[in-house]
């Protein structure tokens, strides 16, 4: 409940709209490392050493470190669709509900944790499905940005890599059997 609330949300819901890919191609130039004696192009990099890191690695080649910025492209394109779903859920409420809750003591996160997320709970597992799914078959990222080299391989790359590069198409249809079981409950608890 803030004042001009649509511009924030259409800033956050903007990578929404981006393609794994091209949100890849985004991040990839982000993380972009030179050696420090050459002008930086990736902004990460440049940041790094404008505030005193004189030599600061590559990293997408810095294991666990490269993991995590993957999963930084990941939380960057699915926070939008999170908040539209979380926001519709939260002015869904009824305000005479927040009222008595109000009435009976309950402020700020204690009104939070005990009224608003079991009324958005429905909301919450599509959410939380939706976002598994997608992680589970995160594939865009991997293969953009790293190629699943230096320790971030994921199943549905590899299962890409046996398929289409190796030639190796029964182990890569095991892989996808392995991905549907992966997805396939949640999936089904998400409907039920």
């Amino acid at each position: 409940r803030m004042k001009h609330q649509s511009i924030p949300k259409s800033l956050i819901f903007l990578p929404t709209a981006v393609s794994f890919v091209g949100a890849s191609i985004i991040w990839k130039f982000i993380y972009t490392a030179r050696d420090p004696s050459q002008p930086q192009i990736g902004l990460l990099s440049e940041v790094a050493m404008k505030v005193g890191w004189h030599s600061p690695p590559n990293w997408l080649l810095s294991i666990p470190l490269n993991t995590f910025l993957l999963m930084v492209i990941m939380v960057w394109i699915q926070t939008g669709f999170a908040m539209v779903v979380l926001s519709a859920a939260l002015k869904g409420i009824p305000d005479e509900i927040i009222e008595a809750a109000r009435m009976d003591g309950a402020a700020g996160f204690k009104l939070f944790r005990n009224v608003q997320i079991p009324m958005i709970r429905r909301s919450l597992v599509v959410i939380i499905t939706t976002i598994m799914i997608a992680t589970l078959k995160v594939f865009d990222i991997v293969r953009t940005v790293t190629g699943g080299n230096f320790a971030t391989e994921v199943l549905s790359n590899k299962m890409y890599s046996e398929t289409f590069v190796n030639f190796e198409i029964g182990r890569g249809s095991a892989l996808a059997v392995v991905l549907f079981l992966a997805v396939a409950p949640l999936v089904a608890y998400n409907v039920v």
